[in-house]
């Protein structure tokens, strides 16, 4: 740990406190900071979701000021403080719902809401995968260092664009404000997945730093609940992952299927619950669609139910 985190750059516990607990100092400047950037990049995070705009996003990535109180949760268990763990907790929970809150009611604005539900923004968030898990726990790793360590603080800002906190809860408030339940949910898996990533790199970086002051069964019960959190957030992101790989292997199938129809191609494969959706472009007689739900029935194992879309006519180039 001496390499990770030197001894010579290494911040006291009192400093990560004033950095990390709005308890603590000038606690009125602290929380007003605070609530003003939060519910900007809460604006910006749904701003560029509903306009479909990476770039407007990314600003709202960078000013969003959540990761603060999430470490705090992660400091808080390294030091035993439960009362910190509950006040990070709160200022987490509050945040969360205020995002929501604002991304709902843009939704109940915008002329077509169903656009919005298509665009980038939106289903880039709503599907996580296990290797969005994989790239939080190390972006979290890389936030753990830099605020125990005086000299990689400029890092900061990579490390919210690397993990997506504000973003995600503006698309769950716009996919519930547009009654897609089923999206909102895959968007606060993601949000959820990041949360624990911080908590729990922090929180092993923090206690190998030498910042566990307090040993006991609080900081022992408090392991054992990020461990099964992060086990039930893991599953859905497993399967996300299978069914990723699964698409690909129905879209092969298909491909086979229409071997020999001059014109036929398969556009897009998708693979949601129990529903395997082939989207075909080709002329109107198509083979027989029985055959390919059988390839589909041996090659993923709970037999999903298979919808063909298939729009009449060709793909033409210039």
């Amino acid at each position: 740990m001496q390499h990770l985190v030197p001894a010579g750059q290494r911040r006291s516990t009192e400093e990560l406190l004033d950095r990390l607990d709005l308890s603590v100092g000038d606690r009125q400047a602290k929380r007003s900071a605070f609530w003003i950037m939060l519910t900007l990049s809460g604006v910006i995070a749904v701003s560029g979701v509903a306009g479909d705009s990476t770039a407007t996003v990314i600003g709202a990535m960078i000013v969003a000021p959540l990761s603060v109180p999430i470490l705090g949760v992660g400091l808080g268990i390294a030091t035993g403080s439960g009362a910190l763990i509950r006040r990070s907790l709160i200022l987490v929970s509050v945040g969360a719902v205020l995002v929501v809150a604002l991304g709902f009611l843009v939704a109940q604005v915008l002329p077509n809401p169903v656009d919005v539900l298509a665009n980038s923004q939106v289903l880039g968030r709503t599907s996580p995968k296990l290797m969005d898990l994989t790239a939080a726990l190390a972006t979290g790793l890389v936030a753990a260092v830099a605020i125990t360590r005086r000299d990689v603080g400029d890092v900061l800002p990579g490390v919210a664009i690397a993990i997506s906190l504000v973003p995600p809860l503006g698309v769950v408030g716009v996919c519930l404000g547009s009654d897609a339940p089923g999206l909102a949910l895959g968007a606060f898996v993601l949000f959820v997945s990041n949360v624990l990533a911080l908590v729990v790199t922090s929180t092993v970086v923090l206690v190998l730093a030498g910042y566990a002051e307090r040993t006991g069964a609080r900081r022992g019960r408090a392991y054992l609940v990020l461990a099964a959190a992060l086990l039930v957030v893991a599953i859905p992101l497993v399967i996300n992952s299978l069914s990723t790989l699964w698409a690909g292997q129905i879209a092969d199938a298909a491909d086979a299927w229409l071997d020999g129809i001059r014109g036929a191609q398969v556009t897009d494969v998708t693979v949601h619950g129990h529903t395997a959706t082939v989207s075909v472009l080709g002329p109107e007689q198509l083979p027989d669609t029985a055959e390919l739900r059988r390839a589909v029935a041996e090659l993923v194992p709970w037999d999903p139910q298979v919808v063909i879309v298939h729009t009449v006519g060709s793909r033409t180039t210039p």
